[in-house]
């Protein structure tokens, strides 16, 4: 059953001047598998960075976590990361994974329960850019935790993000706390090749969105129509990633005809990279402050734990 709001959004998006489609649209089943490979990869630095610092600070994440709290992980995905802190996790009330792709979530949570047989898991289907319901797990937390791991927060604009991190700031309720992926900034050439992979994995993932599109909401994309495009922008601090248009062509869906020129992009993804001082800045603005933050040696990637002002 389409969702009319999704499909409203979606078309006021490719009717705007530069056309856009929100990244949260790359993730159904197939394209979180593809985000998965990606990880993986040797130019995709992000994953094994935060991976590395994530296990060197294992214990002082814990710590700071503290017993009996709920950990409520915005974007879960396949929750790869998320093992290295359950596992240290002492008496964890209860895991929420939250995410847009319900096949992949389920999937997720069927194989964490199987691992942690003992911890309660609750997985939420939700557009967590949103305010969404909490569920009741059986035993009462003492706080609330958001996890927010990877660099996810760098896909929203300013205002965007500013907005996400107020709905965490109201998930993680009285003394709860927020612990965040923050891609920092670093040589462009870096940042560059993490997007523009040799193994063309990154392109399938942007082309996917729109085969998505087509399945769920009845567009007619030609995917053989377009290329990925993705670069650094130094004034904005962000890779913008785009499908060009190779040709001139109508997309429909329902009554709406969207006409793209030859050489036109539709703009799938920001990934801002942040300097410790912006997202500081930043978290302030959502009510949170910066507690802790590490780093790995090459200042490649940050890990910042945020409390409630």
């Amino acid at each position: 059953m389409t969702n009319h709001g999704a499909l409203r959004e979606i078309i006021e998006g490719l009717l705007q001047a530069e056309k856009m489609i929100s990244p949260k649209y790359f993730y159904d089943e197939r394209g979180s598998q593809l985000f998965e490979k990606i990880t993986q990869l040797p130019e995709y630095y992000l994953t094994k960075t935060e991976l590395d610092i994530m296990h060197a600070n294992v214990g002082e994440f814990a710590e700071l976590v503290g017993p009996q709290a709920s950990l409520i992980e915005f974007g879960s995905g396949s929750s790869r990361k998320t093992r290295v802190l359950l596992k240290n996790l002492i008496n964890q009330a209860v895991y929420v994974p939250v995410d847009i792709s319900e096949q992949h979530l389920l999937e997720s949570a069927r194989r964490l329960r199987s691992e942690f047989p003992d911890l309660e898991i609750l997985p939420v289907v939700a557009d967590f850019t949103r305010p969404f319901e909490l569920p009741s797990p059986t035993v009462m937390p003492l706080r609330n935790i958001v996890y927010f791991p990877g660099s996810t927060i760098g896909n929203f604009t300013h205002d965007a993000a500013i907005e996400l991190l107020k709905v965490m700031h109201h998930g993680a309720g009285m003394d709860g706390a927020m612990l965040i992926g923050v891609d920092l900034q670093k040589d462009p050439n870096i940042i560059e090749r993490a997007y523009n992979d040799s193994a063309g994995v990154t392109a399938e993932f942007n082309l996917n969105v729109l085969r998505h599109l087509n399945r769920e909401y009845d567009f007619d994309f030609d995917l053989d129509a377009f290329t990925h495009d993705a670069r650094y922008n130094p004034e904005a601090g962000r890779i913008e990633m785009r499908l060009i248009s190779s040709r001139d062509q109508i997309v429909n869906v329902g009554p709406e005809i969207i006409s793209i020129t030859a050489g036109e992009g539709v703009l799938t993804e920001y990934s801002h990279k942040y300097t410790l001082d912006d997202f500081t800045a930043m978290a302030e603005l959502a009510g949170f402050k910066v507690a802790k933050v590490w780093t790995d040696a090459d200042d490649l990637f940050s890990i910042q734990y945020c409390v409630r002002i």
